[in-house]
């Protein structure tokens, strides 16, 4: 079970409990309890709205429309399908993308639970097909929308957290960051991993009796001890590792007879990776044919604004860190080119040409890039690519940060987060990166196909951008 990580309600800080008192057991089960009452209402109440006014939006008669039939049909499938899919489980509904993804799992199953019914009995004629395909399309938005934003504001709207969370503390290990709510010190209730002793496991039993995770802080060379002794706890339990922070693994795997740390999986898999290349090719194929007479026009500009070739081709960094060569319209004078980007481009540079203002301010010199990913190099979305010499603060962009390699575990793009965000144009500060890097790893972190869809219609607000000089 992945318990929910993210703000703690206090129950019983460090600072105002007694070392060994424990999470109030009534609290966090009342909170869950309402937790997952609200959200099955809100599922319901969407379900029957949504059907209550499909009716009247095609002029037809509750009677006709035989409303009380599909919703005795629809509700105990919905919730069925949803119980089923975990969709009310405490932590899914509190991740606001798992909760909608779930949720509308549930509700496809139950749709089509419904349809077979309706063709078993040979009811389909004698019900509204208007209704349904209202109704349907009601719910799915209305679910989706309605779950998110209560996944967004539930901890509020509940009263706290329902999670109790257990520090369980042994000597002077360091304390780990965040909130807890509890504080178990191990002397306290006289507990020593390293001796087995009934009494002693029936006070620790009793001290994380309310505790739904518990996070242990201890001494490395007791850190096996703690986790034989917490194996038969019946509770989540975890062992503090600090220096885990440097390696950031994803999980544990095995080969062989020997445990392994996942650091890196590579953000999609084969299919996700295939449907990417199939919208990539399903936008860029498309866009090159019907931006074709601006390309056409825009390099006959070129030519005639300036001497020199009508693309600028720089090497850049692709996924998985293989280089690769990127187009653009140039729009500098051959002589002002700069291969490597050492220099990033001001405001006023001169370097840059009268056409090469436009269509650097239009984002018209970018154009050329859907080769790229018609090609294979590139994608609609994802992060953009830098040049090999980027640098901010005179440091290049690998010495300010050292995650920039991760960025770099799908195709760079066309667009991305980080300019939607409007993170563009010089980087002459080492914010200028980190911005757009931690917008990067967040994309990767969170990939979907939708997401991708997002991005693209958002960046249209962003062609236009007082950073795009």
């Amino acid at each position: 079970m992945n318990l929910h990580t993210g703000h703690i309600d206090p129950v019983a800080s460090p600072a105002n409990a007694s070392p060994a008192r424990k999470a109030r057991p009534q609290r966090q089960s009342t909170l869950r309890i309402k937790l997952i009452s609200y959200s099955v209402l809100i599922d319901l109440l969407c379900l029957a709205i949504c059907f209550a006014i499909a009716p009247p939006l095609h002029g037809s008669a509750y009677s006709s429309s035989r409303l009380d039939t599909i919703l005795v049909v629809l509700i105990p499938a919905f919730l069925f399908s949803a119980f089923n899919a975990d969709a009310y489980d405490a932590d899914v509904i509190l991740d606001r993308m798992t909760s909608v993804a779930r949720g509308l799992k549930a509700l496809v199953i139950a749709f089509a639970f419904f349809v077979l019914i309706a063709f078993a009995l040979k009811a389909s004629g004698s019900l509204s097909r208007l209704t349904i395909g209202i109704g349907m399309v009601l719910s799915f938005a209305s679910l989706a929308v309605a779950r998110y934003l209560f996944a967004k504001r539930a901890i509020g709207l509940i009263g706290g957290n329902p999670f109790s969370v257990v520090l369980l503390h042994d000597g002077g290990a360091a304390r780990p960051p965040g909130q807890f709510s509890a504080t178990v010190l191990a002397k306290d209730i006289g507990f020593d991993p390293d001796i087995h002793d009934p009494d002693m496991y029936d006070r620790l039993a009793k001290a994380l009796s309310s505790a739904d995770r518990v996070i242990v802080a201890c001494d490395p060379a007791r850190r096996l001890s703690w986790a034989n002794a917490l194996k038969g706890a019946n509770v989540q339990s975890e062992i503090y590792s600090p220096e885990l922070a440097v390696l950031s693994p994803l999980g544990v795997a095995r080969q062989g007879k020997a445990t392994t740390l996942i650091v890196s999986t590579g953000p999609l898999g084969l299919a996700d990776r295939m449907v990417k290349r199939g919208f990539d090719i399903a936008i860029g194929l498309p866009a090159l044919l019907f931006f074709s007479p601006i390309l056409v026009c825009t390099a006959i500009l070129i030519k005639l604004d300036s001497a020199g070739p009508v693309f600028f081709r720089q090497i850049r960094i692709g996924r998985g860190n293989e280089k690769f060569e990127m187009l653009k319209f140039r729009s500098m004078r051959v002589d002002g080119c700069d291969g490597d980007g050492h220099r990033s481009t001001a405001r006023d540079d001169d370097r840059i040409t009268r056409i090469g203002r436009i269509i650097r301010m239009t984002s018209i010199d970018e154009l050329p890039q859907l080769i790229n990913v018609l090609k294979g190099d590139m994608s609609i979305v994802g992060p953009r690519p830098h040049a090999l010499g980027s640098r901010a603060e005179d440091k290049l962009f690998w010495e300010i940060d050292d995650r920039y390699w991760h960025r770099h575990a799908a195709k760079p793009g066309l667009t991305g987060l980080a300019q939607i965000r409007g993170y563009r144009g010089a980087t002459l500060r080492e914010d200028d990166l980190t911005n757009r890097l931690q917008a990067d790893l967040e994309y990767l972190d969170r990939w979907s196909i939708w997401r991708d869809v997002q991005i693209l219609i958002q960046t249209f607000r962003v062609l236009l951008h007082k950073n795009a000089y």
